[in-house]
């Protein structure tokens, strides 16, 4: 009798009931999908070239309130008040909104969620029970150090606290950052099999970072680091998600031990992957699939794709989707195969 699962309690249709779908089957495989991602983050040769958030599952804990419950307007639990912003793509938060005045007392006007309240057991026996075990679980953990300072207090105040008050500003850095570890912790324990995190901190705008790299190395890497060091010895991986023009952190992204790095497409991908893509895994976009206008347009562009790119070291994927969905479907059954073909060969050569 086929296992009953859950159905999502996240609005149909929204971000998060997507990704809480059980994904398709990947069909027939010599390993698993989360066998070969292993290997690509741990600097073995991959059998195929994985597909970013494809070859992967999420888990998307509905009682996790970085955001507000089931992603709908309202109060996250640090009191900040969001609402869905349509032509953004998701929720922001409410214009206007100041939920911390005074950095030097931020724990008494923004005193960090009791963890013990929660209901883990409950929402992980939900969650959990839509895990294939084929592939890698990951747990977004979003609102980074950064992001939660300048959700709190105007923008402007946040960037001028790096220099204004930079005692106070570790000090509520160092805060989130205990959180965190408090919350990836449970989220360990209750959600296990978690194989890696996402871990969300926009660094930058369209044209350059926020700070400079000596200011990033002084107040954003230590308790980063830190975080990312609890997840490393749990024997766990670490992905970045950091939007905008963000490659001027790269070598401080690999120090503090990022095993992979989604960029946003206004990155350059060439530069980063030429450098870097033996240190760090980057998932880079199969330019051309969503313009093709015929399947070999599809299967052409892939190839040209895995030459350039799967040479340079660790490499994934995504699939643009075309509106022809047959083409991107033969994309991704020509990364399947191509990319299959070229690992082959190398561990011919071993």
């Amino acid at each position: 009798m086929a296992k009953e699962i859950p159905p999502s309690r996240q609005p149909q249709g929204s971000f998060p009931w997507m990704l809480q779908q059980v994904p398709a089957p990947l069909g027939p495989r010599p390993v698993t999908a989360r066998e070969n991602q292993r290997l690509l983050y741990t600097g073995g040769i991959p059998y195929w070239v994985p597909v970013w958030l494809q070859d992967n599952q999420y888990c998307w804990p509905d009682v996790v309130l970085e955001h507000p419950l089931y992603e709908q307007d309202g109060f996250d639990w640090w009191g900040v008040e969001w609402v869905d912003v349509k032509v953004a793509g998701g929720m922001m938060v409410k214009p206007g909104t100041v939920v911390l005045h005074d950095l030097a007392h931020w724990r008494k006007e923004m005193p960090p969620p009791d963890l013990e309240k929660i209901d883990w057991e409950e929402d992980a026996r939900l969650q959990t029970a839509r895990y294939d075990p084929d592939r890698m679980h990951v747990f977004h953990c979003p609102e980074g150090l950064f992001e939660r300072l300048h959700e709190a207090m105007p923008f402007d105040d946040a960037l001028a606290a790096f220099y204004d008050e930079p005692e106070a500003l570790q000090d509520f850095f160092g805060g989130v950052a205990d959180f965190k570890i408090d919350l990836l912790g449970k989220v360990f324990k209750y959600y296990d099999p978690i194989d890696y995190i996402i871990y969300g901190d926009d660094w930058g705008t369209q044209r350059a970072g926020f700070f400079s790299n000596a200011m990033f190395r002084e107040a954003i890497m230590p308790h980063t680091k830190r975080i990312w060091d609890f997840v490393h010895g749990t024997g766990r991986f670490i992905e970045l998600h950091s939007c905008g023009l963000t490659q001027q952190y790269i070598e401080e992204i690999i120090e503090m031990g990022a095993d992979a790095w989604t960029p946003q497409e206004i990155n350059d991908f060439d530069m980063l992957t030429e450098k870097y893509g033996r240190q760090i895994a980057i998932t880079v976009p199969v330019y051309g699939v969503d313009t093709a206008q015929s399947e070999e347009e599809a299967r052409e562009a892939v190839r040209r794709f895995v030459d350039k790119y799967a040479p340079r070291g660790k490499l994934m994927a995504t699939i643009p989707f075309n509106q022809n969905f047959a083409l991107t479907a033969a994309a991704g059954d020509e990364l399947y195969t191509y990319s299959s073909a070229y690992y082959a060969k190398l561990r011919a050569q071993q």
